[in-house]
């Protein structure tokens, strides 16, 4: 009997316990309404909980009662917390859960911005890719030319961006402004870039409203970041054609030294490669160069890089004034050392110094006249960066930066000797503001003052980007910038005003499985461009009253995934851009800039042969020049510009890479114009000669050798 009454109690609990639980069920979805499989839901401090099933269903049962808390949980999602009332009966509650926000993950900043070297969405070309690209000759420079928002000026060599002059655009290095980028060349002979490629980890190309971090540029800057510590000690020496390098690496616990020794004599070559002109004295040089890198405390480095080069060339250059052949000589000697030091001050405040120092002299000889042209550069920054949170940063900082120019001309009975140094000081704020990890804006402004021009400018900026799926992005950006007119003109007159340009820039991205997509509307206003109405050399001929405007799209397409072990890109822009400027009588089309650009490259990796294959076919329709004999100014049209240039590269051992490369192949014959006399003959005529490429095609040959420890190291960083 006992034992009936203590079993029908027991059995009177189980059944009572039964009826007071809770059945607790809900659906998870995602913000864009997507159901969510695999979240964990369960009762803070309890071991009651469920997942979520493939329909982003969870149920479970809890005996607990009263109010409770509910979590739900999934990795990369924002935890999702209700309270609950458990009364015996079924609660249904509907989970939403937000992107947690990470910053590695976030949308970044596109707008007029071309990346290399880093990992988010920007990326569109690879540090190799700006290496390899045919045509390019080892150029950074060249290689930007296939990218849109450029215009290849083929009697320069210098970067045309977006319906820009080659001086509005600026070069970096870790942050420091570089005064003389290119190498000196002849007239209407194109030039290089000073710098050897291999030195650089990444490259950030603006070709419009980039950081209020930069200034005195109206079109673009080039961002260039050098390597950081080298693996190992090595040996490389490079054997080329046109010359020779050789460059050493040490290593030690906490640094690095690289010293490199370069040397090039184009006379073999072009005796050889039959030329377009004649040279007296081919083109030679020597460099010799040093680079330190030191790390400093836990997180910090600092990185310092000297050279020294020297290079000079003689042709033969017809006057056209005095129908006469006359050799061109010109001598030039350049120095710069680039010192930077990146730390961390706290767990949330970083700090970048920069400081660059150059000085270049050019020495020319042209007939009976004797020039020298001397620049002296000092760049100074500091730049501070500083969390809030994740979400608010804050960069600030300021540069100092002082230039000294002189022109000293002898001519038969009369000297010139003219000069001017400008300081300008900068101070610049900008935080970046995330809304999420898909909305971010970044707002700052710009202040720079001219000492030689007693002229104060402030430049607000604003970009936005937004994040319309996992890969497609849109971004826009907006800005002013402000630039000092050319050094020709400020010999002459401190009475100008800083040239202005704003910038209206949108652009569309997309990458999904190796491919890219990329498209971009922009429009640019100038304002205040400094205009030569007068002769030359007196000061009240020149004024701010040019103007002009730039607007175009840019459009750009990489396939790495359709083609096994192949991989290229098509780019195209078209631009529509006028401007009176300079000695410009009326507002008309600039004889730089190209109304449609084409570029595709394609490379294939060959497995069996170890050899890559590389080849760029460029296309340009006809740029305008000025005919003083016709009424029209900048009238008459050149022929559209055509290559298609091939690279080749062995991988003959692992350290040993052989290489060759040939420049347009069909032999197209490229035009850049014609110049003309200054005065007319005694038919009122003005005499004129074609502007034409140095040769119609280059050659290289090449071979980079790696001797190090390992012996797995090699140079395919440096080939072109």
């Amino acid at each position: 009997m006992t034992k009936r009454i203590i079993m029908g109690i027991l059995a009177c609990l189980c059944s009572l316990n039964t009826f007071s639980q809770t059945v607790i069920t809900g659906i998870v979805r995602q913000g864009n309404g997507e159901t969510l499989p695999g979240a964990n839901a369960y009762l803070e401090g309890t071991y009651d909980g469920g997942t979520s099933n493939e329909k982003g269903v969870f149920r479970f049962r809890t005996t607990k009662n009263g109010t409770q808390l509910l979590r739900v949980g999934f990795m990369g999602y924002e935890p999702f917390t209700q309270k609950i009332e458990l009364k015996g009966d079924t609660v249904r509650v509907n989970v939403k859960l937000k992107e947690a926000f990470n910053v590695l993950n976030a949308v970044t900043i596109t707008a007029g911005t071309f990346e290399a070297g880093d990992k988010r969405q920007a990326v569109t070309i690879s540090p190799l890719d700006m290496l390899t690209t045919a045509g390019a000759d080892g150029d950074i420079y060249g290689a930007l030319q296939s990218l849109p928002g450029t215009v290849t000026n083929g009697e320069s060599g210098r970067l045309f961006v977006k319906g820009g002059d080659s001086d509005e655009s600026q070069t970096y290095i870790d942050g420091a402004l570089v005064f003389v980028p290119y190498n000196s060349s002849a007239p209407n002979l194109s030039t290089r870039g000073r710098f050897s490629p291999f030195m650089f980890k990444g490259t950030v190309f603006s070709t419009g409203g980039y950081s209020a971090e930069y200034g005195q540029a109206l079109s673009s800057v080039l961002l260039l970041n050098t390597k950081d510590m080298p693996e190992g000690d090595q040996l490389d020496l490079s054997l080329l054609s046109i010359g020779a390098e050789i460059a050493g690496t040490k290593c030690w616990k906490d640094g690095a030294l690289t010293a490199t020794l370069d040397y090039k004599n184009l006379a073999p070559y072009m005796s050889l490669i039959k030329q377009n002109y004649e040279w007296t004295d081919a083109p030679k040089s020597g460099q010799g160069a040093l680079s330190l890198r030191q790390k400093t405390g836990k997180n910090g480095i600092l990185k310092l890089y000297s050279s020294f080069d020297q290079s000079d060339f003689t042709i033969q250059q017809t006057d056209l004034d005095e129908g006469a052949d006359i050799n061109y000589h010109l001598k030039n000697d350049n120095y710069f050392t680039d010192v930077s030091w990146s730390t961390r001050i706290t767990k949330k405040m970083g700090m970048n110094m920069a400081t660059y120092f150059t000085w270049n002299r050019d020495s020319i000889l042209y007939g009976q006249t004797t020039e020298k042209e001397q620049t002296t550069g000092i760049f100074v920054k500091d730049v501070f960066s500083y969390s809030f949170t994740d979400k608010i940063m804050l960069k600030f900082g300021g540069e100092w930066q002082s230039k000294f120019f002189r022109q000293t001309a002898w001519l038969p009975g009369e000297n010139h000797d003219n000069s001017f140094t400008s300081n300008n000081w900068s101070v610049f704020s900008e935080a970046q503001l995330y809304a999420s990890s898909r909305f971010v804006t970044r707002i700052g402004g710009r202040a720079e003052y001219s000492a030689y021009l007693d002229n104060l400018k402030f430049s607000p900026r604003l970009s936005t980007a937004y994040k319309i799926s996992d890969n497609t992005q849109l971004s826009a950006a907006y800005g002013w910038f402000f630039q000092e007119p050319v050094k020709d003109y400020l010999l002459y007159s401190n009475k100008l005003k800083q040239e202005r340009a704003d910038h209206y820039t949108l652009t569309f991205l997309s990458s999904l499985e190796k491919r890219t997509i990329r498209a971009e509307l922009y429009y640019k206003k100038y304002r205040d461009l400094a205009k030569l109405d007068g002769e030359f050399y007196l000061p009240q001929s020149y004024n701010n009253n040019g103007y002009g405007y730039a607007k175009g799209m840019d459009f750009f397409w990489r396939d790495k995934q359709t083609i096994p072990n192949g991989d290229y890109w098509i780019s195209y822009s078209f631009l529509d851009t006028k401007r009176n400027y300079r000695d410009y009588p009326v507002e008309a089309v600039p004889t730089f800039a190209s109304r449609h650009n084409l570029s595709v490259v394609y490379k294939q990796w060959f497995g069996g042969l170890r050899s890559l294959l590389g080849i760029n076919a460029q296309y340009a329709s006809p740029r305008v020049y000025n005919n003083p004999n016709s009424p029209v100014f900048n009238g008459e049209k050149m022929p559209p510009y055509r290559t298609v240039d091939i690279s080749w590269s062995f991988l003959y051992r692992q350290n040993i890479i052989i290489y060759g490369a040939v420049t347009n192949v069909p032999g197209f014959k490229n035009e850049y114009g014609r110049r003309y006399s200054d005065t007319p003959g005694t038919d009122g005529t003005y005499s004129s000669a074609a502007i034409l490429p140095g040769s119609s095609r280059f050659v290289v040959l090449a071979c980079f050798i790696t001797l190090s420890r390992k012996g797995d190291a090699n140079q395919l960083d440096k080939i072109e």
